[in-house]
């Protein structure tokens, strides 16, 4: 992309609510920004991962997020931070990571009339798909709220699956239609490599995800169980954060109670990915709806067979009998059934894993996803282009 014509680098802010989750959902995509010419700044909340980020070339901003929404002083704090940024930096744009940042971020853009709003929803999550009490009384707040701060005539949607985008449209908070659909955060093809399927006498089931009911972690427990009293020798193994912020998630207690029956192994969050892939022989992914989950892509791209439910963002990757297999949602018996299936047939096994490599290189590929977001931020800058700001 050219960007030699400008007599200044366009900036962008990525506003993320934390830094790991920037590190592996958005890192790739900034540094195809970078390179791109761009000025790039990111906002998330800092744990550890600040010099990583600075070593890359970004200017990093402390922004005091809260994931939930139980605590509004700590959100009034981030949008009072996320208000000076935009003040003292001008951006180009603002690319808004999930709903926390699309709320606090567009109300901080309040009055503001040159800077490009990119309201990027990574799933309909919790709030949308939940039909608990809290998400039902939150749910048209929330509405009422997106609606409000997507009528500004410079903001843009970005949704991960047509699903999503529909109810969005549905919903009325896509009024004017200025949206775009781009499929996924993008696999790096390079990192997330085919390996043989290992041949153990105890093959390891993975569920790459945070400890949350909508996951389908207590239906991937259960059908554990179900493999015991069966007598199938299997692992099934957890790899994700406990996250004690989102309303959808599985309490310690219970998970140590699981960990303690040696029905599952828990192996919490990791940083290397691609190794835990690699010990795995199928990859599961129960959720109740997605965006476009990276765990599936990843695990797509490594060359193994996959199980999922057939709902929104996971049909997309786990295409039934082309991909993986897809079970019924929360049905714990037809989640065992087709993992024993793909367990005792590894010719099975490893045409589902060379079909879902296949199809992360045609369509999810970072590269791709990258090349459709640069022409998108190309795109809005050029509906109303801004005045040269003065230099200093």
């Amino acid at each position: 992309m050219d960007l030699t014509g400008r007599q200044r680098r366009p900036k962008v802010i990525y506003l993320v609510t934390e830094d790991w989750y920037f590190c592996s959902h958005r890192l790739g995509l900034a540094r195809w920004t970078r390179d791109a010419g761009y000025e790039v700044i990111v906002g998330t909340r800092i744990e550890s991962r600040r010099s990583e980020l600075e070593a890359e070339g970004f200017e990093v901003v402390d922004i005091p997020f809260e994931r939930s929404l139980r605590h509004p002083l700590q959100d009034f704090k981030a949008y009072r931070t996320i208000r000076r940024l935009l003040a003292d930096k001008q951006p180009d744009i603002v690319h808004l990571v999930s709903l926390k940042p699309i709320l606090l971020g567009g109300y901080a853009l309040d009055g503001n009339e040159h800077t490009r709003c990119v309201a990027a929803f990574t799933g309909l999550g919790y709030l949308f798909s939940s039909e608990e009490r809290l998400a039902r009384l939150l749910r048209p707040v929330v509405g009422f709220c997106l609606r409000r701060l997507l009528e500004r005539p410079a903001s843009w949607i970005l949704a991960q699956n047509a699903d999503d985008l529909s109810v969005l449209r549905t919903g009325g908070i896509d009024p004017n239609a200025r949206a775009k659909l781009i499929r996924g955060s993008g696999v790096d093809l390079d990192t997330y490599r085919p390996q043989d399927i290992p041949n153990s006498k105890e093959p390891i089931v993975l569920l790459p995800a945070r400890m949350l009911a909508d996951k389908g972690v207590k239906e991937f427990v259960e059908a554990a169980r179900v493999m015991r009293t069966r007598g199938v020798a299997a692992r099934f193994v957890i790899a994700g954060a406990h996250d004690p912020d989102n309303p959808g998630a599985i309490d310690r207690a219970t998970l140590n109670l699981w960990v303690d029956e040696g029905v599952v192994e828990w192996w919490g969050h990791r940083d290397d990915m691609p190794q835990v892939y690699a010990q795995s022989t199928i990859v599961c992914l129960p959720s109740y709806r997605e965006g476009l989950p990276l765990a599936l892509l990843e695990g797509a791209a490594c060359g193994r067979p996959l199980v999922a439910t057939p709902v929104p963002g996971c049909r997309e990757v786990c295409i039934d009998q082309q991909t993986g297999i897809c079970v019924p949602l929360k049905d714990a018996g037809a989640l065992a059934a087709a993992i024993e299936n793909l367990l005792t047939d590894p010719q099975l096994c490893r045409r589902l894993g060379s079909n879902a490599r296949a199809l992360v290189e045609r369509e999810f590929s970072l590269e791709r996803v990258a090349r459709e977001t640069l022409a998108f931020y190309e795109e809005i800058l050029s509906v109303a282009p801004l005045p040269e700001r003065m230099s200093g």
